[in-house]
């Protein structure tokens, strides 16, 4: 069974690597790209979309804004993108946003940021997944009937990936990565050629369609706010460029410059892609409308509402469909990719969040278990943990999109806000000590572009917060929160464990006890039990004593006669349980004898079997297991295991040594400590 189960593991996640093999797992940058970049590539199969799904609540007269929201988000995301490049050679060590922010502005800006990224990055896959749940549910009924299991089983499916190293990750999502890529532009191209060179119209299936607005004889200000609103979707298109700045230590030297640089062509391929998808889906008329009021509000050429039995495509559907045809190979490879990175943005949060995770765990912000790597050199507990809480997220909103969208940006734009701040005040401190020009010019330059990340992210952040607060975003400000409170509770934990276990001046090893009180439980007269009194008088304790619990007269006398007939060399006290109880006299017994010597230090030693199936574990040692857990709390008392190895056990002997992900282990490849 073992040796099954430990195959099944290898199948799934591979050989275990050695901690010197760490070299191996990291990324050139043509890997790097398709691993941190997915995420903000795929936010262009939706954002441009929901930019005029948000604009259509007041008629297609709306749609003439979406150029301006575009250029605006494009705006936006180039300063991202170029007050990202100072982060990455600022801080290369992979803290990311939570380190300049932690740094420059304080522990507690700094917790704010790693607990938004958090959130994001559960979002992230959530909404990724689903959304890709969505594309394929569109053409398979049975996937759109299952959307939450279909959607779970995908995030299980993208852990297991994960679990087998980034470096495996990687090569495994570079193809389909890559393949969108070049569809879309490719698509983006053609489109471009038809329409500037060839002057060719281009035909949405929608493109002639109405919609009946939602929101009509809007007030100046409705309009702006709703604007604003169509923006702040739109601004989805930036999630995931911050992953490449806590992602840093995962690229090959020079790391700086090759991140600097994948950041670089992540940014210049979105935004064409962005950019471009946009532009496509005016020229060519494509009309959408929210998915809960489109089969009503959604008008045919004659007027009549297209019904709920009509499919509303996906922009980018709608683009292939005018440039290359229905049912066309490149329409069909178009559609399947877009489906497809989807799914794979999410891995984007796979690499980001466990590197997090490992470095608040390094500051003693989350359990230390998530600092230490698994069998692939991956942290294994960050994946999984990130999986277990996306799959919550997927079954408690039940996989609908809109709903999570609601929740999303909000994290990622805190995030943004504060790391840019913190980047301003490090090259202003910089500047204070630096003399050389050449260097003072370059700090400058590069405080001015995060100042201007910062104000521009501010914005958003404040334009967010407004118009995406009723509809859902108050559940991530609640959720900031209650995560920023728990990481500084497991902080003063560990400070308070750490401060109480530390050698002062004050403490005087001559306080230790100089006499050992021995005791040795006794239930019946067996192998266990005088492998037990063997091994308590090798101990050589100042003083030796068998306790056994008298519950029924008749047995406790024949063990007494027992005793004295084996002539066994250790004097046997019997305690009187008139109530039947076995482990409150022991104590009372164990708090007599500290209480006569309280400098003294008393050693139970308690007999138990081992055994090799887990229901036996129901059968024996619940006694021993009870008293351990009460004399564990009592101070100057020390429990010792005896172990008596039945037969049972002989099928786990030489099973080589299980691990869960990451325990008993040390990132970095540190060698296994005591305890």
């Amino acid at each position: 069974m073992a040796k099954a189960s430990d195959l099944v593991k290898r199948l799934l996640v591979g050989r275990a690597l050695r901690s010197g093999q760490l070299h191996e797992q990291l990324l050139p940058k043509r890997i790097a790209l398709p691993v941190f970049a997915s995420d903000a590539l795929s936010s262009v199969a939706y954002a441009p979309q929901e930019i005029l799904v948000i604009l259509s609540l007041a008629g297609v007269s709306f749609y003439a804004y979406s150029p301006w929201i575009a250029i605006a988000v494009v705006v936006v995301m180039l300063t991202v993108v170029a007050s990202y490049r100072q982060n990455v050679h600022a801080y290369p060590s992979g803290g990311g946003d939570y380190e300049v922010a932690t740094t420059n502005l304080g522990a507690n800006a700094g917790l704010t940021v790693a607990s938004a990224l958090m959130v994001d990055y559960v979002l992230t896959v959530a909404v990724s997944v689903a959304n890709g749940v969505d594309y394929v549910g569109a053409t398979i009924p049975f996937v759109a009937q299952h959307k939450p299991a279909v959607a779970i089983g995908i995030v299980i499916l993208l852990t297991v990936v994960n679990l087998r190293g980034l470096r495996e990750s990687g090569a495994a999502f570079a193809i389909p990565t890559y393949a969108f890529m070049i569809a879309v532009l490719g698509m983006i191209a053609v489109g471009g050629f038809e329409v500037v060179f060839l002057k060719e119209e281009l035909r949405a299936p929608s493109a002639d369609f109405d919609i009946v607005p939602e929101q009509t004889d809007l007030t100046m200000f409705a309009a702006a706010f709703l604007v604003l609103r169509a923006f702040s979707t739109g601004c989805a298109a930036l999630t995931g460029v911050e992953a490449i700045s806590n992602g840093v230590p995962a690229f090959r030297k020079p790391k700086s410059r090759n991140a600097a640089t994948t950041l670089l062509m992540m940014g210049l391929i979105a935004i064409s892609m962005f950019g471009g998808i946009i532009a496509l889906g005016l020229a060519s008329g494509v009309k959408v409308a929210e998915p809960s009021v489109a089969a009503t509000d959604l008008l045919r050429p004659d007027g009549t509402p297209v019904g709920p039995g009509y499919h509303q495509q996906p922009i980018i559907s709608q683009v292939a469909d005018a440039v290359f045809g229905g049912g066309s190979l490149p329409f069909v490879v178009i559609s399947g990719v877009t489906a497809l990175i989807l799914f794979l943005a999410a891995n984007t949060a796979f690499n980001g969040f466990p590197v997090l995770g490992s470095i608040l765990a390094q500051d003693r912000y989350l359990p230390r278990q998530l600092h230490t790597r698994g069998d692939r050199l991956a942290f294994s507990n960050g994946i999984i943990i990130l999986a277990l809480m996306a799959c919550l997220l997927l079954w408690g909103f039940d996989a609908d999109v809109s709903r999570l969208l609601n929740l999303y940006i909000v994290g990622v734009f805190v995030s943004f806000t504060l790391s840019q701040t913190g980047m301003v005040i490090h090259w202003t401190r910089r500047l204070k000590t630096e003399e050389d020009l050449k260097a003072r010019h370059q700090m400058h330059r590069s405080r001015t572009i995060n100042f201007f990340g910062a104000v521009m992210t501010g914005l958003v952040l404040v334009v967010v917060l407004l118009t995406k607060f009723v509809v859902g975003a108050w559940i991530v400000c609640i959720a900031m929160p209650i995560l920023f409170l728990m990481m500084k509770a497991i902080r003063r934990h560990y400070d308070n464990v750490a401060a109480e276990l530390e050698i002062t001046e004050e403490y005087d090893e001559s306080t230790l006890p100089a006499r050992n009180h021995a005791i040795v439980l006794v239930s019946k007269i067996h192998k266990p039990t005088l492998r037990a009194l063997a091994y308590a008088r090798a101990t050589r304790p100042s003083t030796l004593e068998a306790i056994t619990v008298g519950v029924e007269g008749k047995e406790a006398r024949a063990l007494q006669e027992e005793w004295e007939r084996r002539g066994i060399p250790v004097p046997l006290k019997m305690l009187n349980s008139p109530y039947r109880e076995i482990t409150q006299p022991i104590l009372d017994y164990v708090k007599t004898v500290r209480r006569r010597s309280p400098r003294d230090v008393v050693t139970v030693f308690i007999p138990e079997y081992v055994v090799g199936h887990w229901w036996e574990h129901l059968l024996h040692n619940q006694s021993a297991f009870r008293l351990k857990a009460r004399l564990l709390f009592k101070p100057g008392v020390m429990v010792t295991s005896v172990p008596w190895q039945l037969h049972s056990s002989d099928r786990l002997r030489g099973r080589p040594e299980q691990y869960a992900p990451g325990v008993a282990r040390r990132s970095g490849g540190e060698q296994v400590k005591n305890r």
